[in-house]
């Protein structure tokens, strides 16, 4: 079996992004890594090039600012990195997100198990979104509990914009891909980095959605659903944590958008029923 893994980033120094611990997470269970370094204005390039490992394949890109449309750059720009991957598997990960090192020997044996099962397409990891702090994250519908980040080489699929997968049958309209869930975590730290980042981020991504920059303010948000984290941080990513102490802190005065209000109606409607009722980009099948 051979594991491709790829990712994208662009001037993701200055926007703060783990991009190095992101790749060095899952280094030891991929035979290589597509990565595909968009023209900067940092020294993302040579950071990555830094990490000197003989697995890490660059690709240099250029993203074309004429797109506008509903972050379809950010699929062509993922599409780019897949397309050049090699193996049975093509694993992907964001800038902002990292594998926990307890995770790797499940996330192998999951992809050695169904390799050969044409019944599975991708394998499908739970999500912690990281907010304000690294002992905080967000539990709501409206932020997905789950996605896939693992699938196969050897299916027809794109990315329409960056963040999911669709699969082409016989060139038909696109489905989610048929997914596992192999129990293994995904760290997603990318609203961890400080506000300023966050901001610049904004200001330069927001004209592939055809929108403008709005202030993020952290402390905008729904109170209730931020949660106390309790466990272990990946290793590797560990030094590149913000160190503030205790959870983080919303606005008691926040005033609830719309949005929100009906993300709070769908959250007690989970607690009373036992329901799930995030986004999910997959089926599940097994």
């Amino acid at each position: 079996m051979k594991v491709s893994a790829f990712t994208f980033i662009k001037n993701g120094e200055i926007l703060g992004y783990p991009f190095v611990e992101s790749i060095k997470s899952i280094l030891p269970i991929v035979d290589e890594f597509v990565v595909n370094v968009g023209q900067s204005e940092d020294d993302t390039l040579k950071i990555i090039q830094a990490i000197d490992s003989p697995k890490i394949r660059i690709i240099e890109s250029h993203w074309n600012n004429n797109m506008k449309d509903r972050g379809y750059v950010y699929g062509q720009q993922k599409m780019i990195a897949q397309f050049n991957c090699t193996g049975d598997w093509a694993f992907y990960l964001e800038g902002d997100e990292v594998v926990h090192e307890e995770d790797l020997d499940k996330i192998y044996a999951c992809m050695e198990k169904y390799k050969d099962d044409t019944d599975v397409e991708a394998i499908v990891f739970d999500y912690y979104h990281f907010y304000g702090n690294a002992n905080s994250y967000l539990w709501s519908p409206a932020w997905y509990r789950k996605a896939p980040r693992i699938i196969k080489n050897s299916i027809r699929s794109y990315a329409p914009d960056g963040l999911f997968w669709l699969v082409l049958d016989q060139n038909k309209i696109g489905r989610y891909p048929k997914a596992v869930e192999c129990g293994a975590k995904m760290y997603h730290y990318g609203w961890v980095r400080s506000e300023a980042q966050m901001n610049l981020k904004s200001e330069k991504v927001q004209q592939y959605w055809n929108k403008g920059h709005k202030t993020i303010n952290y402390a905008d948000i729904d109170g209730s659903i931020i949660q106390e984290f309790k466990g272990t941080h990946p290793k590797i990513v560990q030094e590149w944590l913000p160190k503030e102490k205790g959870v983080f802190q919303a606005d008691k005065h926040h005033v609830l958008t719309k949005k929100e209000k009906k993300h709070r109606i769908m959250l007690t409607l989970e607690n009373l029923f036992g329901l799930e009722l995030s986004k999910k980009h997959y089926k599940r099948v097994k």
